[in-house]
């Protein structure tokens, strides 16, 4: 599955992830020191921690990218903020094989930086307000300053944006302040420290243009957005689109930035900003732009009906604007009006920053996006970004929109936290904003008159903590004068007869103590105040102070309980396993998984037996009730495998395996992992006694959990030693059967064959390899279990996307791999060989329908299906076991989205009395019914004949089904082979002719004529095929249409495999 690493937090992690899901893409979280339990982490397949702690372990590009790398993924995508504007990043994936999404590095150099930004709008001839030019000294902005006179500046960070890196300056005295201040902040934000100045507009709106390219000089606009609605330059309302914008000047603006787009020959999306004079909204100026997604982008998903990150996902693979359907005829007008209001804010008034009731409202209309759940805290360090409520309304009434979404926020229960939503229902209920006389001064006057007290704290300010319960105070571990560190633990306070620290906000010096022990307390009771120190630590204090090498005897106990489960604790079964030449379940499962650790479901279970024998018996002698199983990594991709282990009761299925088995099933749907089942085992075990409520236990759900896996994740059996009955049946259902030679694999053991009357039988007589490969049981024969893990491992790696690294054989090996003369044989498997990358081939059900090659192999790194007639065997016809082996694997790569190359050389479908004792007419058909519907990359080379029905199923049951169909000089093609054409075609006359000789010269000139016009440069000539071409370049031809996905691919249709 391909993979997208999300290098970012919060709740644009939770958007991507969303988005990556709807479009069947394994997501992969990263996540700083600090936050490991954070929702994006758990939300995501999987997750892998970065070096550091808060903001700045986002803003290492190096380690991004050995995330990437070791994850296995193929896309990046920044989010918004941290590195979503570093051409560092986006170079370092480049040059790593990933794809970026988002601009390139140049056009993010270029865009992000807004001096060359303003450089770019002048030369295209768009407005911009007066400013320095490039990274400003003091000095130089001193002068530039006072050349405006009375003009009032404003102090920008050069890269970057959101607001942070910028101050206004009215007074000069002020100025050299604000510098350095602009300079700290935005080398913490962006990692640049550069600033320049421009002319303060102080009567201002907002408003910025999204825009779409697709890397070529025709990008489009997605309508506008007013964010006027700013609290000290940060964004707090959005509407889209703009209301009151006078449609000259919309138009002006959508020129303006379409403008901007093509001159950097846009890839990707990008939202460019003006402000717009508002008291003369014909006056407008370009102030930056931003090559990425916005927080605000859901406002325009609402009024264009659009996935604004599926479409950067599709940018990014270089998919073109009208591929997507994406035109401005086909977007037409906005669908109504959407309103999004920022909640942000911080801890607690007293300080504690842990969620205890988060709320959000629901209903028609309304759309909520957000990070915050029950039981998580809110940090300091990151963006105050709590959520975004969005009220849209198709009918485009903007005063409803504003009444409702007013309301909705009424609605918000975010425990105490210190927001802003009384500032945001202040503004929304304003008539300033209901009749469109907002400045981006608005909100900050508002607050300067009457700012909420909660927002008004100054950062001298005391620090009040309060008890967060009603109880007694027990202890107290502070006085006045106390000094105390971020963590320490204050006042100890007991209820329901559990004791709560109530620990420091912050580092400082305690000023007083307002309780003593024993003194009962309700809660929000003042416990303590405390002056707060200047400079406050990165990181709370460390929990209390304890030996960390100590384990407690609660603990011992279970550490002793899982070391009797292993493999050294069970020395004389592990030895006489070994003597047979076997491993046990455990050493398979460490040879299958990465050396990480493996994380065991179900350890402790013993088999259901309580009846029958001691605890400490079975604890002994049934470990993991038979059956070892867990999740761990394959190639650092999780992966869920079972093993039933044979020295327990023989590896029979018991009550609690069955159980175990059905858990795991479900829990790899429901995680999206590939399964592997060890099924050596005899099936179903009798001998349980403990569940006494069933009388057959027929409604377990182990096989139905395994049969819902199919066609959702890849399922592997390994079948080693006895595999009977109910172990079978689980091999049976996985999509590919790998078994070793001492394998004997049957639906009934010795046991229940003589039971049922059906005479005595030794085990190795039951479906041994002999049978069960050359039958089409078994997909891949090994020697022994450490090859079947090999190949497992293998098989596995072909549906986790491309590799980077490759190799291919010399291709003009191609030129001579079909002799000239149609009658001499060559062989198929070599052709495959040389087509492939180097040592990237895994064939599966070789010695089963051999007419016919299916294999999985790389091309230039991808995974690719092929199959191939092998026209040693019948002239390459294809039988029925043939049509089956074909078929099934066709549904294979279409379940996991598999290109496949077909490599025709067959003389049709088998015929005759004995093909159709096989039932052939249905077998054969499948291919019609199942070919044509792939959605998957699909072409067809024609390597020598493609004759009849048979050469019409091969190219999918038409030439006009593959994306390409091409053929060899070799190649020749015909309703039916020439001689039985010919013969029959031509029957009468050749019967009228008496003389031999004659007849046999006329059938000879016949043949010929029929050879040379069923050659492939004939049938190319009438465009029957795409086109007749060098062997060598089969490769580049392959390349090209399995590189390409179809657009028109379902993601969400439920394709399944038939097992046989």
């Amino acid at each position: 599955m391909t993979g997208l690493l999300i290098a970012n937090r919060g709740e644009v992690a939770l958007r991507i992830m969303r988005t990556a899901a709807a479009r069947g893409l394994r997501t992969v979280a990263v996540y700083s020191e600090d936050e490991p339990d954070s929702p994006h982490v758990t939300h995501a397949d999987e997750s892998i921690p970065l070096a550091g702690f808060g903001p700045s372990a986002y803003l290492d590009v190096a380690n991004i990218c050995e995330a990437a790398s070791s994850a296995r993924t193929t896309i990046v995508h920044p989010g918004y903020g941290f590195l979503s504007e570093s051409a560092e990043l986006a170079e370092a994936c480049a040059a790593a094989g990933l794809t970026f999404v988002g601009p390139d590095g140049p056009t993010l150099r270029l865009l992000g930086d807004k001096s060359t930004t303003r450089a770019l709008a002048t030369r295209c001839s768009v407005p911009v307000l007066p400013a320095t030019p490039g990274p400003t000294t003091k000095t130089a902005a001193r002068d530039f300053a006072e050349s405006l006179g009375t003009t009032a500046v404003i102090v920008k960070a050069a890269a970057g944006g959101g607001g942070r890196g910028m101050r206004i300056v009215d007074d000069l005295e002020e100025l050299d302040q604000a510098i350095d201040r602009c300079r700290s902040e935005a080398e913490r934000s962006f990692g640049n420290p550069d600033v320049y100045v421009e002319a303060y507009l102080p009567r201002a709106r907002h408003i910025e243009v999204q825009v779409a390219g697709d890397g070529g000089k025709l990008p489009m606009h997605l309508f506008d957005r007013d964010c006027t609605g700013q609290r000290r330059h940060q964004k707090m309302v959005e509407i889209a689109p703009a209301p009151f914008l006078p449609d000259t000047t919309r138009e002006a603006l959508f020129t303006a930035a379409l403008s901007l787009a093509s001159a950097v020959s846009l890839r990707g999306l990008a939202t460019f900003e003006f402000l717009v004079d508002a008291d003369n909204l014909d006056q407008w100026y370009f102030i930056e732009a931003n090559p990425r997604l916005q927080v605000e982008h859901g406002i325009t998903e609402q009024i264009t009906g659009l996935d604004l990150v599926s479409l950067q996902i599709d940018l990014a693979q270089h998919r073109a604007l009208p591929d997507l359907n994406l035109s401005p005829d086909a977007l037409g007008t906005p669908l109504g009006v959407a309103i999004e209001a920022r909640i942000t804010g911080g801890p607690k008034p007293d300080g504690s920053d842990l969620l205890n009731d988060v709320r959000f409202p629901t209903g028609q209309h309304l759309r909520v996006e957000s990070h915050m759940q029950t039981g998580m805290r809110v940090g300091t360090g990151y963006d105050p970004l709590l959520a975004k409520v969005i009220v849209h309304r198709e009918d485009g009434d903007f005063a409803t929109a504003a009444a409702e979404l007013n309301s909705s926020l009424d609605e918000v229960r975010l425990d105490d936290l210190d927001t802003d939503i009384a500032t945001l229902q202040w503004f929304l209920g304003s008539d300033a904003f209901r009749c469109g006389r907002t400045t981006t001064r608005t909100i900050d006057d508002h607050l300067v008159k009457a700012a909420p007290a909660s927002e008004a704290v100054s950062d001298e300010a005391s620090i009040d903590v309060r008890t967060p319960l009603t109880g007694t105070v027990v202890a107290l571990s502070v006085k006045a004068g106390s000094t105390v560190e971020r963590g320490d633990v204050l006042v100890t306070v007991e209820a329901m007869k559990m004791e709560t620290d109530v620990r420091s906000p912050v580092t400082g010096s305690v000023i007083a103590v307002d309780v003593e022990i024993g003194q009962s307390i309700s809660a929000r009771t003042l416990l303590a105040v405390i002056e707060p120190d200047r400079h406050q630590p990165e990181e709370a204090a460390a929990i209390d102070r304890i030996d960390l090498t100590a384990t407690r005897s609660d603990l011992d106990d279970i550490l002793a309980r899982h070391r009797r489960t292993l493999d050294e604790a069970r020395a004389g079964a592990v030895e006489r396993r070994h003597e047979r030449g076997k491993r046990t379940a455990r050493e398979n499962l460490q040879d299958l998984f990465d050396p990480e650790p493996f994380h065991e479901y179900g350890s402790l279970v013993v088999a259901a037996q309580r009846r029958r024998r001691s605890l400490a018996e079975l604890e002994g002698s049934t470990p993991a009730d038979g059956l070892v199983s867990g999740f761990g990594t394959v190639d650092g991709h999780p992966t869920a495998a079972l093993a039933y282990d044979y020295t327990v009761l023989a590896g029979t299925q018991g009550l609690q395996s069955h159980k175990k088995a059905e858990r795991m099933f479900d829990l790899a749907g429901r995680r999206g992992t590939p399964v592997v089942v060890f099924a050596e085992g005899g099936g179903g075990r009798p001998g349980d006694t403990d569940d006494m409520s069933r009388a057959t236990r027929m409604d377990l759900g182990t096989f139905v959990a395994l049969g819902r896996l199919n066609g959702v994740v890849p399922t592997v059996g390994i079948a080693s030693g006895r595999c009977f009955a109910g172990n079978a049946a689980l091999v049976g259902a996985c999509d590919v059967v790998i078994a070793t030679q001492d394998s004997t694999i049957g639906l009934g053991g010795p046991a229940m064959i003589e039971g049922g009357g059906l005479g005595s039988f030794a085990a190795d007589e039951i479906g041994p390899v002999s049978v069960q490969g050359p039958n089409g049981v078994i997909d891949v024969l090994v020697d022994d279990e450490a090859e079947a893990v090999a190949v497992a491992r293998r098989y596995l790696g072909y549906f986790r996307g491309s590799t980077t690294t490759w190799s291919a054989p010399d291709q003009r090996q191609l030129r001579h791999a079909v002799p000239e003369r149609r009658s001499r044989p060559f062989d198929m498997r070599t052709v495959v060989d040389t087509i492939a990358d180097e040592d990237s081939v895994l064939e599966l059900r070789r010695e089963f329908a051999s007419g016919i090659i299916t294999a999985l192999v790389r091309i230039e790194g991808r995974p690719t299906g092929v199959v191939a007639n092998d026209g040693s065997r019948a002239g390459g016809t294809i039988g029925s076991a043939e049509a089956d082996k074909m078929a099934r694997f066709l549904q294979l790569c279409e379940a996991y989205a598999i290109p496949i190359v077909s490599l025709c050389d067959t003389a049709g479908f088998l015929v005759g009395p004995d093909a159709e004792h096989t039932a052939s007419v249905r077998h054969v058909s499948r291919l019609f019914v199942i070919a044509p519907s792939l959605t998957v990359p699909f072409c067809t080379v024609i390597v020598r004949k493609a004759y009849g029905l048979g050469g019409q199923a091969m190219a999918g049951g038409s030439f006009r089904v593959p994306d390409a169909i091409v053929a060899w000089p070799t190649g020749e093609l015909g309703a039916m082979g020439p001689e039985g054409a010919v013969k029959l075609g031509f029957r009468r006359e050749l019967e009228a002719i008496e003389d031999d000789d004659e007849r046999d010269q006329a059938y000879r000139a016949h043949l010929e004529q029929y050879e040379q016009q069923g050659k492939a440069i004939n049938a190319a000539s009438v465009f029957e095929i795409d086109d007749v071409i060098d062997p060598i370049t089969t490769r580049s031809w392959i390349v090209s249409v399995i590189s390409t996905p179809r657009p028109d691919r379902p993601s969400s249709v439920r394709r399944r495999i038939d097992t046989w």
